[in-house]
């Protein structure tokens, strides 16, 4: 493990993660434990990839297929100075997307049943007296 990143929310509560090693050339001096204090809130550094979700999100809900339900999964990793990125998983990125339908509900209007025919009056059998 490189180190911990301490970021802190918007209520003061303290997030630690594990520090990514960014190969940018500078490095953040950390506290003698090793941890690094962030230059972004939490939340602040998660806007950039809630934004990726929510663009992802509208893609695949107003696009023609029109799913009832989407689910996005993807690795997110946080960096002192660059704030959360989706972290790849392969070489090319890591992205898993689910769509799900649910089966058309059954008609659960009563079927309309039609009233009783009244019966015809029968005429005298032959051959009955009166």
């Amino acid at each position: 493990m490189d180190g911990l990143v301490e970021f802190r929310t918007g209520d003061g509560a303290v997030v630690a993660v594990e520090a990514v090693e960014e190969r940018s050339g500078s490095r953040l001096v950390s506290r003698g434990d090793g941890t690094i204090q962030a230059t972004r809130t939490f939340e602040g550094a998660l806007d950039g990839v809630r934004s990726a979700a929510e663009s992802a999100l509208r893609v695949f809900r107003d696009g023609s297929l029109k799913p009832d339900g989407v689910e996005i999964e993807f690795g997110v990793k946080l960096s002192a100075e660059t704030g959360a990125f989706i972290a790849k998983g392969t070489a090319e990125g890591h992205l898993v997307v689910k769509l799900s339908w649910s089966p058309s509900a059954p008609d659960t209007r009563p079927t309309p049943v039609a009233p009783p025919i009244p019966e015809a009056p029968s005429a005298p059998e032959a051959g009955a007296a009166s």
